[in-house]
């Protein structure tokens, strides 16, 4: 009898905790969401790579798409600009590069841009904390327009070190 009556209480226990911990996930998926103010803003292109950028309209609309980032409220908000955002680089994948842009270095930063998209997209649909990811994104846009900096601002000639 004491053996039915030691195995009830720890069931109990047992349950009774697990109760607890639902408690405390439910509290924690209420945090608050990105805070705005707290995010990195896009580092600056330079003056010479602004000229060539500027008559690239596939680039700007992603530049457009890329700063309602800044304006988002809420889970609903950023869901809508992570979508955009997809459907914006997927045009300015296909779109003409201008020729000194027409690099593999841009394309492979783009194409890593687009993973971070993707991982912050589905860390809203699985409902999970998209703060860490939405950083890695800009991370990875501001490599994609830093790396428009370094190839306007190098002046090594490829042509001398493949002649050799």
């Amino acid at each position: 009898m004491e053996k039915i009556w030691l195995l009830g209480m720890v069931l109990f226990l047992l349950v009774s905790c697990k109760e607890e911990a639902d408690k405390e996930i439910t509290v924690a998926a209420q945090e608050e969401f990105i805070n705005i103010d707290s995010l990195p803003r896009p580092i600056a292109v330079n003056a010479k790579a602004e000229a060539i950028l500027k008559n690239w309209q596939a680039f700007y609309n992603m530049e457009t798409t890329f700063e309602s980032l800044y304006r988002v409220e809420n889970r609903e908000d950023l869901s809508l600009v992570i979508d955009d955002l997809l459907e914006k680089q997927k045009q300015l994948e296909a779109s003409t590069y201008p020729e000194i842009f027409d690099k593999p270095q841009i394309k492979s930063r783009l194409i890593v841009l687009h993973t971070f998209i993707l991982k912050t997209k589905g860390n809203l649909e699985y409902r999970m904390d998209t703060k860490e990811t939405t950083l890695d994104m800009i991370a990875a846009y501001n490599a994609y327009r830093n790396q428009f900096n370094v190839l306007v601002n190098s002046e090594l000639d490829t042509s001398l070190i493949l002649n050799e």
